[in-house]
């Protein structure tokens, strides 16, 4: 698991992301790059990583559920995700 100032620090930057999407947007539309440089460098959505919700664990990610492959697996298999069954043939 990752430590929770490392989760923490994801978090606040979605958050820094979020507030200054809209400001981002108006000038990159205006063409104003020194204006983008004045933003925080938390502001670009490129710095956000994609991260397990439950766990923080920064490889492994699933888009579609959110979380590692790890844990996907053994929720999985504890049938607490609706819908995924185990594939047999």
């Amino acid at each position: 698991m990752a430590k929770e100032c490392i989760k923490a620090r994801e978090r606040k930057r979605i958050k820094t992301v979020a507030k200054y999407a809209a400001k981002r947007a108006a000038l990159k539309a205006a063409g104003d790059y020194l204006g983008l440089q004045k933003l925080p460098r938390n502001a670009s959505p490129v710095k956000v990583h994609n991260r397990c919700n439950l766990t923080g664990r920064p490889r492994g990610y699933m888009r579609q559920f959110g979380i590692s492959r790890n844990l996907f697996r053994k929720m999985a298999l504890e049938g607490k995700i609706a819908g995924v069954t185990k594939a047999s043939w």
